[in-house]
């Protein structure tokens, strides 16, 4: 089977459908918001939708791995890792804002191979594959292709939240800033789609777990653009969680000085 084959793209496609059809029916509604261990919030629809995609994978790939936010890992070790996190986005989810999404991710080895982000209330869906170009499937249009932009003085800067940066990442991320044209708030992995769009030029983040990235590096490297650490090695599953993703890697040795101080 090729590391990432038609019949990984299937499942992961069908992965994505059935946490839509859990999703879906959901939003807006009236929901029982709980608080994890770190406050973030949770719903039902995260739970339900990790599990109709766990069930999925799990049918058709017995042999590989599942790690998911909500219910953890299982077969971490295995070849092939399936990361799985159900609604990236949460408090957009539970604000009725659909800047949220569906995250699915394959590594092989260690190494993403397969990203898929899905947007089940608009109907976007970006699926990026290793050494291919980055597919995008919308109702509003759009081309998967990051836009040159080699200077930051000329970037639209994009981060979650001010919020998730530690006391020793703050100093950083406040230098990028400051060099960058702008900068807008809120997204989660949307915002590393509309990067892969060509309409974001660079996301900071830090404090972000595997199934945070590991679906954004084979989409956002599938349309031109680049995600790192931001000390510019690539991500692994021992990275710090501070994650740096430009739409022109040409801004990476600036990028990468500034955040690194």
């Amino acid at each position: 089977m090729a590391v990432a084959g038609p019949e990984l793209l299937a499942a992961a496609e069908a992965a994505a459908d059935a946490a839509g059809a859990v999703i879906r029916p959901l939003f807006r509604s009236a929901l029982l918001v709980e608080a994890k261990g770190d406050a973030s919030p949770v719903t039902e629809a995260d739970r339900q939708a990790e599990c109709a995609m766990r069930a999925l994978l799990r049918q058709r790939f017995p042999d590989h791995g599942l790690w998911g936010e909500e219910f953890g890992a299982d077969r971490a070790d295995a070849e092939f890792l399936w990361v799985l996190d159900p609604i990236d986005g949460t408090r957009a989810f539970v604000t009725g804002r659909p800047l949220f999404g569906t995250l699915i991710g394959l590594l092989h080895r260690g190494r993403p191979v397969l990203g898929l982000i899905d947007q089940p209330v608009t109907g976007e869906r970006w699926i990026g594959l290793a050494g291919e170009a980055t597919r995008f499937r919308s109702p509003l249009g759009g081309t998967p292709r990051c836009r040159p932009c080699p200077r930051l003085a000329e970037a639209e800067l994009s981060c979650t939240s001010p919020d998730m940066f530690t006391p020793a990442d703050r100093p950083g991320f406040e230098r990028l800033r400051g060099a960058a044209r702008r900068v807008t708030w809120g997204g989660d992995c949307y915002a590393y789609g509309l990067l892969a769009l060509g309409l974001v030029d660079v996301v900071a983040e830090s404090t972000m777990k595997p199934w945070d990235w590991a679906a954004l590096v084979p989409v956002v490297e599938g349309a031109g653009g680049c995600v790192t650490g931001w000390d510019g090695r690539p991500l692994t599953l021992e990275s710090d969680g501070r994650v740096l993703a430009l739409g022109d890697p040409a801004l990476l040795p600036e990028a990468t000085a500034l955040l690194m101080g």
